[in-house]
């Protein structure tokens, strides 16, 4: 499984509505993120667990989603969270 399979599958936990993940790693070539092997992401996700939730606590939620990934394959990760509601 490459990385953008193994991040859908651990933010499926979430039960989103929509998600769309942006692979922007080539885009920071040279970086010292990327020389280390962390790649950079655009993430947008609906789901209904964001409900009533502020954006720290969104951000929150996914991370814990994501677990190890965050300190060594994600360098850095542009996050868009909304509720079904919010889209």
């Amino acid at each position: 499984m490459n990385i953008m399979d193994e991040i859908r599958a651990r933010l499926a936990s979430l039960q989103p509505v929509r998600l769309e993940l942006i692979d922007d790693s080539h885009l920071h070539a040279g970086h010292a993120g990327a020389r280390a092997g962390g790649g950079h992401y655009r993430l947008s996700i609906v789901s209904e667990v964001f409900q009533g939730k502020n954006t720290v606590a969104r951000h929150r939620i996914i991370y814990d989603a994501l677990g190890e990934l965050m300190r060594k394959e994600i360098h850095a990760l542009a996050i868009q969270a909304r509720s079904p509601e919010e889209n």
